[in-house]
């Protein structure tokens, strides 16, 4: 059941937003975006749960499936921030131990570089990343052997369980960050051991490929799913492969929604925006803080 202390907030992430720099892409997500940020300041959130991928930066070659992140900095890939994170760092040993004794074999990470993956919607919906503190948790959505989607779900629960004992009726943001259906050229090949220069070849010499996987129809269908825990409990690996490999970031939406006991996660918007090779979507649990009148899909 939702809590007047928790709120989540999920939301699609892409490099080229940053890089629009004159904001004339993507205007409906970035309303929806904009709404999501005045929702998320009337909250005041005094802690942030994150869950975020990795576009096989921080975690290479060795990719845990799940790791509590105990030190982290930006990346400052694609325009995305750099410094420090504010990580409290006890609060962080905490909740790896708690996962770890509900039978989740987390890695623990110290002094980790975050790319776009978590530093873009940081910025985006507080500015800064040390504007809260935050507990960041990572999940693999990019390189096989991945976790089942229902995984992700359990690894919610339990991460819930412990903002319940821990931290009682704090406010705490729970934020999910990536999908919706895109194919991003560098995470169809192996890029191990490819400099940034490179890569950024690869995604070049496939971008209009890229641009015609967008599937606004399996997005919005994703996002109805979303709305309800047997649509959720239905997601599996084959939807996200419909989806593109990029798709498989939903799984941080999913962990995302069961941490933050959310009843349900509402669209704010969504738009399918060719230029960034993504669907773009924002959804957001219930509050009363919210006010009324929430646009739908």
């Amino acid at each position: 059941m939702a809590t007047e202390s928790r709120l989540v907030v999920c939301a699609s992430h892409a490099p080229g937003m940053a890089a629009d720099e004159a904001a004339l892409e993507g205007r409906d997500f970035r309303a929806g975006l904009a709404q999501a940020r005045q929702i998320v300041d009337a909250f005041d959130p005094e802690l942030v749960v994150m869950f975020g991928s990795d576009h096989r930066r921080a975690y290479e070659p060795v990719i845990p499936a799940f790791s509590v992140i105990l030190a982290a900095e930006g990346y400052g890939d694609h325009g995305s921030p750099t410094g420090a994170y504010d990580i409290p760092r006890e609060l962080a040993e905490r909740l790896a131990q708690h996962l770890l004794a509900a039978d989740f074999d987390v890695a623990a990470s110290r002094g980790v570089r975050l790319d776009h993956g978590f530093g873009e919607t940081i910025h985006d919906l507080f500015g800064s990343l040390d504007a809260r503190p935050l507990l960041p948790i990572f999940i693999n959505c990019a390189t096989p052997p991945l976790g089942a989607p229902q995984r992700s779900i359990a690894l919610g629960r339990a991460v819930r369980s412990f903002l319940e004992s821990e931290l009682g009726t704090q406010r705490v943001l729970v934020i999910g960050s990536g999908g919706l259906s895109h194919s991003p050229p560098t995470l169809e090949v192996d890029t191990l051991g490819l400099s940034d220069d490179e890569r950024r070849a690869i995604a070049d010499a496939k971008r209009e490929a890229a641009r015609d996987r967008i599937d606004p129809d399996w997005d919005v269908r994703l996002l109805r799913m979303l709305e309800s825990d047997d649509g959720c409990l239905a997601i599996d690996q084959t939807l996200l492969d419909a989806g593109g490999v990029g798709a498989n970031e939903v799984r941080t939406w999913l962990a995302a929604r069961s941490a933050g006991g959310a009843d349900s996660l509402i669209p704010l918007a969504y738009q399918a925006v060719p230029e960034w090779i993504t669907g773009m979507g924002i959804a957001i649990s219930a509050w009363a803080g919210a006010g009324q009148g929430i646009p739908t899909l």
